[in-house]
């Protein structure tokens, strides 16, 4: 939307705008809400992050976890200046976190164990490369829906084999935060002349990275469950003051 003030990071070049007044709080901070709520997202990463290395999960996972860090500062930063290139570092982590999560969700019974590692990082440094200087706009958008489509038949298949009733709030808590999330993103997006009218904005892209936030932490413990539950490490969903859930495993003496 119009600036507010004077810009530190000169005029916008990104290519997609939310519907939030620009540097209305501050000249170094172009979309204020949506830079600080992404906030969140780094915190839930590094709670997950933390439980993964202190309990010894599989680098995948901690992988996965910095990947959503990665991603949550991509975010404040392309937000923050609504500079074409910063907004690289929104997108493309957004593509190489659904690699991720494509490789954790289908590996365990791929038989060739190195191909889709390699593949699937073939792909993300290609579409690094490409997106470099090929902006493909609302192609973007339909490449990262088709990704997490892809997700959804395994994320299935691991529900309804997981007994753990815990587990299975873990799995509809991450269904209905992309649910609640998809809608703010959508009527911010669809109803930005409105939105903009009102008194008070609701910020609804701010309140999507808030719910997406809390959506990769459920979907990451719910995966590091499930992983643990084929190794055999006996996990359990226990909570943090009785509020945040994460996964307590109890390895073999072998392992």
């Amino acid at each position: 939307m119009a600036d507010g003030m004077s810009s530190f990071w000169g005029p916008v070049t990104s290519t997609t705008e939310c519907c939030e007044k620009n540097y209305a709080y501050s000249s170094y901070i172009a979309e204020f809400y949506n830079t600080l709520s992404n906030i969140p997202s780094i915190l839930l990463a590094l709670i997950g992050l933390v439980n993964a290395l202190r309990q010894r999960f599989e680098k995948r996972f901690s992988v996965l976890h910095i990947s959503n860090m990665i991603l949550a500062i991509g975010s404040m930063l392309y937000h923050a200046t609504l500079q074409r290139v910063q907004q690289q570092s929104d997108e493309t982590p957004m593509v190489w976190e659904m690699l991720l999560y494509i490789y954790i969700l289908y590996s365990p019974d791929w038989h060739y164990r190195s191909t889709m590692p390699t593949f699937l990082f073939l792909y993300g440094a290609a579409f690094a490369v490409v997106h470099s200087f090929v902006h493909f706009g609302i192609g973007f958008k339909v490449h990262y829906v088709i990704l997490c489509l892809l997700c959804i038949p395994r994320m299935y298949k691991y529900y309804i084999y997981t007994n753990d009733a815990s587990a299975k709030w873990l799995a509809k808590f991450y269904i209905a935060t992309l649910f609640l999330g998809s809608l703010c993103w959508l009527g911010d997006c669809i109803f930005c002349k409105k939105i903009s009218q009102w008194p008070v904005n609701p910020q609804g892209h701010a309140m999507w990275h808030v719910f997406m936030g809390f959506n990769s932490y459920f979907a990451n413990t719910f995966l590091m469950f499930c992983r643990a539950e084929q190794r055999g490490w006996a996990p359990k969903i226990v909570h943090v003051m009785g509020l945040l859930p994460y996964v307590k495993i109890e390895k073999p003496k072998s392992q």
